[in-house]
This record gives structure tokens, sequence and C-alpha cells, in this order.
């Protein structure tokens, strides 16, 4: 073969596969649609070796919905993991029809990416919830290769990529989207089917008592990057959320970031009737977030609802719906390499509209920044801050935490700046 053919080869290859995917990874174009008035593209593919599928012949299928004014560069992406009820079309065939397992339809500038565990039920099942482990399975590769995939494909904004998803598919919004905050901006769980996933995922299970394999544990758990900002809503009187009072406690001592709510209303998943046992959770605005920028976790806040009861646990729930962070807001104003700036705000009532919540006036929480950006830190780094009339220094923990301190927080917008001595 001549240098011209072999060059014409890779420029063949290159129109086939966007650049940083796997060649194994070829997804075919089965069909393109019209579909709630945007245009749908379905896709085909076998299984890449590097994902370890028990069947090495296992084929599957995605689909990507476009904007609704058409395909256009650098747009955001909204990816959906459906219930146990649904697969990759029955899915989709939610959208045309109000009201009907609202997390699965985007924004309307979005592109969105629908994929498939069902057709590979027996290893693929809850979304990879049977591997147990702090390892990737062969489902979690899939999705993630797909994912990077169809940012390549379609001009995506690296850093605005979103996950969501609805029972099942929100046991796997946890379980997958917890370990990948490289990848997803943030994160929405609507009733997540169970915390098994998640909790061994990102390590929250005990860590081995063998000196070795804890060792191993302890740096896998170190190496995680920082989550995405997730937000979390299930009911106390639904059987699927049996453990959340337990996650909550996990990622408060984790210092990850989560806005959680709860209500009594069972394992839904229509919008407005959620609303009528808490009617505050679409209130923050997840999806303009972005990957590229730091955000602040709130722990201890002291206007979070008491969790002094037990999820999905008969005759141990609470007729009260609450909520864990839901009054917080913020904006990044400056990320250099010698000052972080972040505007911290509680929510206003003339904002919230609820019928179940009403704002504090002040709040306080201990505050931690992750995702820094320009502004780096590493462990031992002395700091110093200042928050409206606060101020303060602080030591970056040994894990690479930038921790800053209680803070009293107020409805009147105030800059949280953190500058190196």
């Amino acid at each position: 073969m001549n240098t011209k053919t072999i060059a014409s080869a890779f420029a063949a290859l290159a129109t086939i596969v966007p650049a940083g995917a796997s060649a194994a990874f070829a997804p075919e174009n089965t069909n393109t649609v019209t579909f709630v008035g945007r245009t749908l593209d379905y896709y085909h593919h076998g299984s890449d070796p590097a994902w370890g599928a028990k069947n090495p012949a296992q084929e599957d299928a995605f689909a990507v919905l476009y904007p609704k004014d058409g395909a256009r560069k650098n747009a955001p992406l909204y990816v959906v993991l459906h219930s146990a009820g649904h697969a990759l079309q029955s899915c989709l065939d939610c959208l045309p029809k109000r009201h009907n397992h609202d997390i699965y339809t985007p924004p309307d500038d979005f592109y969105a990416l629908y994929v498939d565990c069902r057709a590979n039920q027996k290893t693929d099942w809850w979304w990879g919830q049977s591997g147990k482990g702090l390892e990737e399975t062969p489902v979690e590769k899939r999705i993630l290769a797909t994912v990077k995939w169809t940012i390549e494909k379609y001009d995506i904004d690296p850093n605005r990529v979103y996950l969501a998803g609805n029972s099942m598919g929100g046991s796997g919004t946890l379980g997958i989207g917890l370990r990948h905050g490289d990848i997803f901006a943030a994160l929405k769980a609507n009733v997540p089917a169970g915390v098994i996933h998640v909790s061994n995922r990102m390590g929250f299970v005990d860590a081995p008592t063998n000196e070795a394999e804890r060792d191993a544990f302890d740096k896998a758990v170190a190496a995680i990057p920082d989550p995405p900002v997730l937000v979390d809503y299930s009911a106390p009187n639904d059987q699927w959320s049996k453990g959340h009072e337990t996650f909550y406690a996990d990622m408060a001592k984790r210092r990850y970031a989560i806005l959680g709510f709860w209500g009594n209303f069972g394992h839904e998943n229509v919008d407005v009737a959620i609303a009528r046992r808490n009617d505050i959770i679409h209130n923050f605005a997840w999806t303009n977030l972005v990957r590229n920028a730091a955000y602040p976790v709130f722990t201890g806040a002291s206007s979070d609802s008491a969790i002094d009861f037990k999820f999905g646990v008969k005759g141990e729930g609470t007729k009260e719906p609450g909520q864990v962070n839901g009054f917080f807001r913020w904006r990044n104003v400056s990320d250099t390499p010698d000052a972080l700036a972040l505007e911290l705000r509680l929510v206003t009532a003339e904002e919230l509209k609820s019928k179940f919540f009403t704002p504090p006036a002040t709040a306080t929480a201990d505050v931690a920044i992750r995702r820094l950006q320009r502004f780096a830190v590493r462990p031992g780094d002395e700091v110093k801050w200042t928050f409206g009339d606060q101020k303060g220094e602080a030591t970056v923990g040994a894990d690479g935490l930038l921790a800053v301190g209680k803070l009293t927080i107020s409805a009147e917008p105030t800059v949280l700046t953190v500058t190196k001595p």
C-alpha cells in the first residue's frame, strides 16, 4: 500500500471515528426522523473489547435529539438514563406526552442523548448496580464512551454536559455520575431506586480490613475527581428511597455538593404531582452550572430540615417536606492564580414562591470549595478569606480540599474572596 493510499485510509477513518474515540466503537446511524419537532438520530453499535462485556458480541443502541432550532456547535448535552419500566424507544415515547416522566425532556436549546440498558438486561441492568466496588462496570464504560463520542460528533460544549435519570435511571445517575466530575457538570436524580450502586462506586461502604486492600481502596477514593453538583429528590413513603438518610450523611462527610429534597410524593415522575408535596425542587437552575468553574459545598447548614426519620421504611418516615442546602445560591465572580471569588446568598421567598418553605433571613453553614480552576492549591497551603464583615485563614486539607469554615449567609449577595498570603 503506497503512502497516498494510507493517507486516504486514515482520512476516511477520521470521518467515521470522532477524535478521541476508540476505533472499536463505531456507531452506525440507522435512521434519522423528525420527533417532537426536533431531529432525532438513531445509532446502533457493537461492544468495544475494552469495556469487558460478558458477551463480546453484545449490541446496543442510542439516540441523539437535536435542539429545537436545529444543529449548532457548542450546545449543551442532556444525557438521560431510563427507568426499569422503559427501554430506549419507550423512554423517547414519553416526550410527546405532557407530564410523563418530565425528567426525560431536555431544554429546548440542548442536544439530548438517550442510552439503553434493557437490550442486554442480564448484564447491564440497573445501569451496573450488580458490579459492586470501585471499578467501572462494562455498562458504565459503554455509557461514558457514548457520551464522549456524542460530544465529539455533535461539537458539544464539553463543559456543559448533564446527566439525569428516573428511578433505576436515578440510581444510575448517582452511581455513574458522581464518579465522573471530569465529564458531567451537574446531575439530577428523580426518585432514584436505591443508593447501593452509588455507595459502592463512591466508596461510602466500609473499607476493607486487609491492610493492602484498604490502602488500594483509600487511594481509589482519593483519586475520585471533584463530583458534579447533585440535585436529588426522593419520597420517605417510597420503598425505593431506603437508605437516603445514610446517603445524605455520607455526602456531607465527604464534603460533596448536594441539594436534596423530599416529600411524600411516592415513586412519582410527574413534576406537577411532586410539587403538591414539595414545590421548590425545580427552582434551582442546575443546567446553568458548568464543569470548568469552582462551586461551593455547604454542610451542616442551620437552614437544613432535620433528617430524624428513615427513608423508605413504613412507619418511620415523615409527613413533612424537607430540604438540604435547598436555599443556597451562588455565582462565580473570578478565578485567577492569585484569588478566587464566589458570590453566595440565600434564595428569597419571592423567588421560591413556595407554600411549604420560607427561607430564613440568615443561615450558617460550613463552606468548602471544589473544582478550583486557575486558583490552584495543594495540601498544607495557607489561604486567607473575606466574606463581608467576616474574615479568617484556612489550611488546605491533606485531601486537597479548600475548606473555608463556617459562614453566615443572607439573601444579600456577598462575595467570598480567597487569596494566598
